[in-house]
């Protein structure tokens, strides 16, 4: 296939591109890549190449690419009611139906789903209704909100805030006020190596209680976690670890956001992490995996306890004043419910469980004994590498190498496309959640190629 070279030309001229080193960019000294199609893991662009996209995008694509369902959903509805907004009581079939596939789906004690479009404006969301809550509670000082080091929760003003990696704070003036992180559950970096996972987790909620006490439980309003650490190195949490931090928030009336934009409809091999977890959250984050980005559309599910005191607020002050112009827009919402009825209908909750299971062992057992490997882990169809210069001692490369980087070079050179995870030597897989055993396979062969091309052997 030829190159359009003035596409090429255009849009380093024109084009904004997130997360991008911009003067690399605009230079010529990194490529652009111009994706034209793609069919279940696969993804194609204009020069030809077929590459496994072991990351679905951004952990997104669960279903995969191609599927007309959705397409075919999206156009019925775009002919049939392009748009109309969801304010003062109006809806469209397709939001009604999908509020409820969303909470039949949910954990028990939530209540109703306010529609956004991204990640992002989601944790907005469900930062004002925080402090709405404990504003009509009479509660106006209770407005922290701990969110912890690694954590990803978007990159706005508060939602930049709240995620725990340099890169979204450096010059960019953040974090806000009222924002605190406290520790990592990440095992693998615990301070003592003598500590069993029960032990860490015991230390992490204890660091938590301790902040929560030298700010004072009165002003903390609540605490916001992935299930399993996502951008920030994929990490399960250890064993004991939501139990011991729900233990923690319930004793000083302290309220739980899970951000499931990640893990939520099924990528842990569960539909929801919170049930995966037994997590019981006041507030979940969706989006990604809700319509597979087949259209833009994220959520915020509020728990029972919640919506009685919005609804309080509303008799009390009249309409809620928050609002989006796009808030369940049609088409995001008509896209939701045709993956929705495909993740059930293709089994992909339970393959996440099985394939997710096999390739999480398969490169353990490729990997893990590599003289440069600290440590192979994940859940359902999530997986990382984590790559260190000395395996015994767990020292850590210099940054400066980008080992991380120059790991997932490598692998694209195999045909795979896997994460760079920012903030350590990590090579990151969340593949659809469609993937075979046999592409599983190709993944895993990719990276051990991969190690030997890095490391010289």
């Amino acid at each position: 296939m030829l190159k359009n070279d003035q596409l090429d030309q255009w849009d380093r001229e024109n084009f904004f591109h997130p997360s991008t080193h911009l003067a690399q960019h605009a230079r010529g000294e990194t490529p652009t890549r111009i994706v034209t199609g793609g069919k279940g893991v696969h993804i194609e662009d204009r020069d030809g190449n077929r590459l496994l996209d072991a990351f679905a995008g951004l952990y997104c694509v669960n279903v995969g690419y191609g599927r007309t369902e959705i397409a075919d959903a999206i156009a019925e509805q775009a002919k049939e009611l392009a748009y109309y907004h969801a304010y003062v009581g109006h809806g469209t079939e397709a939001s009604i139906r999908l509020s409820k596939m969303i909470l039949d789906r949910a954990p028990d004690n939530m209540s109703k789903v306010y529609f956004g479009l991204g990640g992002s404006d989601a944790n907005e969301t469900n930062v004002k209704l925080i402090w709405y809550y404990n504003n009509i509670l009479g509660r106006p000082e209770k407005k922290k909100i701990i969110s912890r080091w690694r954590g990803y929760h978007g990159s706005g003003l508060m939602t930049g805030s709240l995620t725990g990696l340099e890169l979204f704070h450096k010059k960019f003036d953040l974090p806000l006020a009222n924002v605190l992180h406290t520790e990592a559950p990440y095992y693998y970096r615990r301070p003592d190596l003598a500590m069993s996972e029960e032990d860490f987790s015991a230390h992490c909620a204890a660091a938590l209680e301790a902040m929560i006490e030298r700010e004072g439980a009165d002003t903390i309003a609540a605490f916001i976690g992935e299930p399993v650490l996502g951008t920030g190195g994929i990490v399960p949490p250890p064993a004991g670890y939501w139990q011991a931090i729900q233990k923690v928030l319930k004793k000083h009336d302290i309220l739980l956001v899970a951000d499931e934009v990640v893990t939520g409809f099924g990528r842990l091999g569960s539909m929801f992490g919170s049930l995966h977890y037994d997590i019981e959250a006041d507030l979940i984050t969706i989006a990604k995996g809700l319509t597979s980005a087949y259209a833009p559309l994220s959520g915020s599910i509020v728990g029972k306890k919640m919506w009685e005191v919005l609804e309080r607020g509303t008799d009390e002050n009249g309409p809620i004043g928050h609002g989006w112009t796009y808030s369940a827009h049609p088409i995001g919402a008509a896209a939701g419910i045709a993956n929705l009825e495909l993740v059930d209908k293709l089994g992909l909750v339970k393959n996440s469980t099985e394939t997710g299971g096999y390739l999480v062992n398969a490169m353990r057992d490729a990997l893990g004994d590599h003289a440069h490997v600290g440590e192979v882990r994940g859940e359902g169809m999530l997986c990382a590498v984590e790559f260190v210069e000395d395996k015994d001692t767990r020292r850590f490369f210099d940054a400066s190498k980008k080992i991380g980087p120059q790991m997932a070079a490598a692998l694209l050179e195999q045909g795979v496309i896997g994460r760079a995870m920012p903030q350590g030597d990590i090579l990151g897989f969340a593949p659809p959640l469609c993937l075979t055993r046999e592409e599983a396979d190709v993944v895993v062969d990719a990276a051990v190629t991969a190690a030997k091309t890095v490391f010289k052997g």
